[in-house]
This record gives C-alpha cells, sequence and structure tokens, in this order.
C-alpha cells in the first residue's frame, strides 16, 4: 500500500517534466471550466490499490474511483496481463456478423450473475452508449410487440444519464442541455426521491397516465440516484415502480452504470431492493475501467421478442464486444468473486457511514449524511453560521475554492457536486480497507474545519 506523502508539495505550480506536459495545450478536458488554470491541475500517472500519485510524487487517496469505476484498485498486473495476452491471440474483431471466444464467454458469464431472467446482453463501450441503447430496445421491442405508439421515456429529475443526445435527454438537468437544444422530444422527468420521498413512486404513474399509458415505452431508473448526492429510495419505493410499470406495460429499466459491480455490494445494485427490472444497463465497474466497455443486460421477454417479430436489433457498435475489453471485464469479475468483494462492501458498510456520520457531529454545516455500500455523501449548508445564503460569489469562492482545495490538498480525491444541493461524494475502490475509509472520513473532518472557520461557524 502506498503511504500519503506531503500533497503540499508543489501542488499547483505549474511545472512537471516530459513531453506530455506539451499536451496542455492540446488536450480538452471533460466538464472542467475554462475558467481553471488546466496547467495547474494535477498529473495522475500511477495508481496502486485505493491511492494514486501526480507527477511530482503527490499521493492521494482516490475517493471516487475515478469516476465510480475502479474497483479492484489501481496496479493490477492480472488485468494488464490478460490485456497483453488477449492483445496478442485477437486484438480486434467486431461482433458485427461474428462472434469471438471472449465476448460470448463474457455474455454467458453476466447471465450468471444477473438478477432474474436478464440473460442476454449486447455490448457497447460507455455508459452514455448503454443508455442510448437502453432508448432504441425499448422502442423497438414495442413495435415488435404491436405497439409502435410507445415511444416515451421518463426518468427523474436531477438525475444524470449520459452526453449522448438521447442519454441526454433522459437526464433530468437543464444546465447541462441548454447548449445543445432542441434535443429530441418523447423525454419527460417527475420528481426523485429526495424532492419528494413519499410521493415519487405515485408521480412516475401520474406522468404515465398524463403522457397515455399506450405511449410510454420505458421508465429508467438508478438504483440510487448519483446526481444529487447519492439519494437512497425509501422502503418500497422499487417495488411500487415496478407494480405501476407492469400495470401500464411499460418496461422499467435499471441504469446502473454507476451501481453495478460492487458498488452497493451487489453484482448490479439493483440486487438490494429486491425487484427485477426489464433491462439493466452497465458499464465503468465491468473493467474495472481498465479499459472501455459497457452493455445492456435485457430480460428473456425482450429478446425472445425481437428474434421472434423483428428482422434483427437495428443498432450496432464497432467496438462493443471489443475481444480485450472482454478479456478484461472477465478477469476483473474473477477478482471480485475470488477476493470476496461483494461481502467486503457489504462487510464495512456500516464502518463507512458511521465514520461520516461521526465526523458530521462535529460541523453545524453538515445537513446529512447518506449512501449504501461503498456509495455515499455529505449534504452542506450553502449558508454562513447565521443562516444567511451565500451569495454566488461566496459561494464559489469557499465551496469550490476553500473546501475542493482543502480536499486535495488533505490528499482525498473525492467529488464536489452542486447539481442540486452541495455534496461531497465518496466512491472509494472496493478493495479499501477500514483504514482507507476512516482517512476518508479524517481528511473530510479538516476541510470542513476549515471551510467553517472562514465562514463564521468557529473562532
Amino acid at each position: 500500500m502506498i503511504e500519503t506523502v506531503d500533497v503540499m508539495r508543489g501542488l499547483g505550480e505549474g511545472g512537471g517534466s516530459g513531453t506530455w506536459r506539451a499536451g496542455v495545450e492540446n488536450l480538452m478536458l471533460h466538464f472542467t471550466p475554462y475558467s481553471e488554470d488546466w496547467a495547474k491541475l494535477p498529473v495522475i500517472v500511477s495508481g496502486e490499490g485505493a491511492y494514486v500519485t501526480d507527477e511530482r510524487g503527490n499521493t492521494y487517496i482516490d475517493g471516487l474511483a475515478g469516476l465510480f469505476t475502479t474497483q479492484v484498485g489501481h496496479g493490477r498486473e492480472e488485468l494488464a496481463g490478460v490485456a497483453a495476452e488477449q492483445m496478442r491471440e485477437l486484438g480486434f474483431f467486431p461482433n458485427w456478423s461474428f462472434q469471438h471466444p471472449r465476448s460470448l464467454e463474457l455474455a454467458h458469464k453476466i447471465a450468471s450473475i444477473a438478477p432474474g431472467d436478464l440473460n442476454s446482453t449486447f455490448f457497447v463501450s460507455s455508459g452514455s452508449e448503454a443508455v442510448e441503447t437502453v432508448i432504441k430496445l425499448s422502442r423497438q421491442y414495442h413495435k415488435a410487440n404491436g405497439e409502435p405508439g410507445r415511444y416515451k421515456v421518463i426518468s427523474r429529475d436531477v438525475a444524470y444519464h449520459g452526453t449522448t443526445m438521447g442519454a441526454l435527454s433522459v437526464t433530468g438537468l437543464p444546465a447541462f442541455k441548454a447548449p445543445f437544444e432542441p434535443l429530441p422530444g418523447g423525454f419527460f422527468h417527475v420528481s426523485n426521491t429526495q424532492q419528494d420521498p413519499e410521493g415519487a413512486a405515485e408521480a412516475i404513474e401520474r406522468a404515465i397516465e398524463a403522457e397515455g399509458s399506450d405511449q410510454v415505452a420505458a421508465v429508467i431508473l438508478e438504483p440510487v440516484q448519483n446526481a444529487g448526492g447519492c439519494l437512497v429510495p425509501p422502503e418500497g419505493y422499487w417495488k411500487r415502480v415496478r407494480e405501476i410499470c407492469d400495470r401500464h406495460g411499460v418496461l422499467l429499466v435499471s441504469d446502473a452504470v454507476i451501481c453495478a459491480f460492487g458498488r452497493l455490494g451487489e453484482w448490479f445494485g439493483i440486487e438490494r431492493f429486491g425487484v427485477v427490472p426489464d433491462m439493466t444497463s452497465f458499464a465503468k465497474g465491468v473493467t474495472s475501467g481498465y479499459l472501455p466497455m459497457g452493455g445492456v443486460v435485457v430480460s428473456d421477454r425482450i429478446a425472445n421478442t425481437l428474434r421472434e417479430r423483428a428482422q434483427m436489433f437495428s443498432h450496432g457498435s464497432t467496438f462493443g464486444g471489443h475481444p480485450v475489453s472482454s478479456a478484461v471485464a472477465l478477469k476483473n469479475i474473477e477478482i471480485i468473486e475470488r477476493e470476496g468483494l461483494l461481502g467486503h462492501v457489504h462487510d464495512l458498510e456500516g464502518h463507512f457511514g458511521a465514520e461520516l456520520e461521526r465526523m458530521a457531529e462535529g460541523h453545524p454545516i453538515v445537513r446529512e449524511v447518506r449512501g449504501m455500500g461503498f456509495f455515499w455523501a455529505v449534504e452542506i449548508k450553502p449558508e454562513r453560521a447565521d443562516g444567511t445564503l451565500l451569495r454566488e460569489e461566496e459561494y464559489q469562492k469557499y465551496f469550490k475554492g476553500v473546501l475542493s482545495r482543502a480536499l486535495l490538498e488533505g490528499g482525498l480525491i473525492c467529488r464536489f457536486d452542486d447539481k442540486d444541493e452541495p455534496v461531497i461524494q465518496y466512491s472509494p475502490a472496493l478493495v479499501s480497507d477500514q483504514e482507507v475509509l476512516s482517512k476518508i472520513a479524517d481528511i473530510t473532518d479538516r476541510a470542513l474545519t476549515e471551510l467553517e472557520r472562514q465562514l463564521g461557524y468557529r473562532g
């Protein structure tokens, strides 16, 4: 295990070594404001387990697992080895009118671990592509089933489902959509479980009825909603939604791009809520991020309907089911099984939550701690000690300046998210032990203390 070193040394001073430094002028970063000085952002060069190291030797806890992705941790020689072996054997061949051993093996393995009758997998390369595939599958299924009028999709406010045009339409974040409007029609949003804990399921039924129950193709939800900060659904929510969808002939889709492959201590996350969806999307953790891969697992009913009543599923992806990605995914799943990481997450879920709760007790600025598995959030009040709301410029200064920097300088990479109420999000590698989880809470403790000091909560 790499030990944390002085993260202050050289942080944000520019410089760096190697030919890659020239690329700062050429690389366009994802979701990174132009107002930031990109040349001063850390350059991550290596990782081991739950830790990563930048070009100056500063080491951080990777408290977000890259981006909810590196389930088995960084630096796995097994995954590098199986990738190299597969490249030598068959570096690439598509799943267009051909098959290859690794995608066949992976599809069979996924069928063995997916819930219920989810037995057929369509592979793509990312989570956004997986959600696009869900939309297409939903519409083509209903057409094949004699209901061509079903095309509408219902999802939740604030929920993030991807960046491609269809997935962005499913997304419930207006600010993300604004630069690209007009978007495709037929997508509708209802209250999430944080906005309306008691009535969120019924809001879905009202939307189905308002849009026409013979026109709605699918309801797409995450097991635990990410955007907004780990929105854990209330008891019975998922079962109620399953009943509503069944009554109206609507497909229920679990978007498990973040929650699958152990994040909640289950293979697809949805198992924790006792229902089987008609489809589940996945990506990220299927390879622990070592190579791009995503997919959709569909029920026998959907797969059989398409086989019997459609000429083909009219969709494709050059790299879907890529042999090297498939080989890495198989080895990644093997590691999760061999090391008992699903059980490990269940065993340490209580410790992680308790450490965050313990930390929060000493901070009046904290509104709530919530989460499950290795997926947690701390919601913060955007206000001064006297209860007055921060002005926008103050918010930017204290939350995106003081707090974010204090977390990073303390040796923790996590996410400060303000798509709804401001939250700090945590999603560490599934191999993280009690020490790592406690360190996450301790670093957050010190960062919040500094924030409260500057906002007048402390003398």
